[in-house]
């Protein structure tokens, strides 16, 4: 089940809001204070583009022709990322060993954040609760500008090699790489100033990074998640797929319309690592399915009924590892 009208017509929405905004910003330069509520607005968009049309692209639901799925998922290099590293990072890494301690690359911020009790704690992580927000910030930049470079060059995303990258797609690596610094940095400056786009560039990045971060951490590192470890002698996990799944993710504001419209179906993060191929415009239907089976077998379906009450479960969760040996 891949997209309908209603996805569609978001997409042309997001792209239209991102050209205009784009557009307003650098060539008409507006008043400082219009400029950085622009900027904090850009930074909603380009999180919501890749909420919605880069990840149902990259995961084959946005559409039933693969082309259009994969132009939906290229989104992703225009905005500074690659689809490739993606694909190997988030699809085949984080969807099949979700929380998995040394695996799942989504869980190793590590020195700087504790987020499984199988990690070392250190005495800087007694105040993880209050700093994270400021690490949080900065991922939009330092994952383009720094992490893409560096699974790229050491060919792996923390221990998992990646597949084999293809002429393809390497020279979508510095294309767009070299695309993006165009539409982010070089155009930008010439047509404002250096001071102008710094400031800019780095509200839209911390709202990005903001934005991004809290909606993948609240659907896996919250109070009652669980981060199991492989078999030592088996080297596998100790249950079936799917409850691993359900065991290891968590909903959130699952009927707040508005938050599900912002962040492509992702408060329906069970129902996501359940049916990855499925887009995320089906998944409120979906939920109701699944969360009945649940109560069924007697499985633990994790849900938030607030935003505000799922980032209250991911501090506490972060404080309990901070302080706990």
């Amino acid at each position: 089940m891949t997209g309908n009208f209603s996805l569609y017509l978001k997409a042309g929405i997001l792209a239209v809001s991102f050209i205009g905004l784009y557009i307003h910003l650098v060539f008409f330069t507006p008043p400082v204070f219009l400029a950085i509520a622009e900027c904090i607005l850009l930074g909603c968009v380009i999180s919501a583009i890749g909420f919605n049309i880069m990840h149902d692209g990259g995961h084959g639901s946005f559409s039933k022709n693969k082309w259009i799925n994969q132009a939906a998922a290229l989104s992703l290099n225009v905005l500074g990322g690659n689809s490739f590293l993606w694909h190997n990072k988030h699809n085949l890494i984080h969807h099949s060993y979700t929380n998995v301690d040394g695996v799942d690359d989504d869980i190793d911020i590590q020195p700087f954040m504790r987020m499984s009790g199988n990690q070392k704690r250190l005495k800087m992580h007694k105040y993880q609760h209050i700093y994270f927000w400021g690490l949080y910030a900065m991922l939009y930049i330092l994952w383009i500008f720094i992490l893409d470079y560096n699974k790229y060059f050491r060919k792996q995303v923390g221990e998992v090699p990646l597949k084999k990258m293809s002429f393809m797609d390497h020279f979508n690596f510095w294309f767009f790489k070299v695309i993006h610094a165009l539409i982010f940095i070089v155009i930008p400056i010439y047509m404002t100033s250096v001071l102008a786009w710094a400031i800019g560039f780095s509200v839209t990045a911390i709202v990005t990074g903001l934005l991004i971060s809290i909606v993948f951490q609240l659907a896996h590192t919250v109070e009652h998640t669980t981060f199991p470890l492989a078999n030592a002698d088996t080297n596998k996990i100790e249950n079936e797929w799917a409850i691993h799944q359900v065991n290891t993710t968590a909903n959130f504001a699952t009927h707040n319309r508005l938050v599900s419209w912002l962040v492509g179906g992702l408060n329906f993060q069970i129902e996501h690592h359940l049916f990855p191929k499925i887009s995320h415009v089906h998944y409120p239907a979906l939920s109701k399915i699944i969360k009945q089976a649940c109560a069924d077998h007697g499985i633990q379906y994790i849900e938030y009924p607030r935003v505000h009450l799922a980032i209250a479960s991911h501090v506490t969760f972060l404080k309990q590892l901070g302080q706990a040996s």
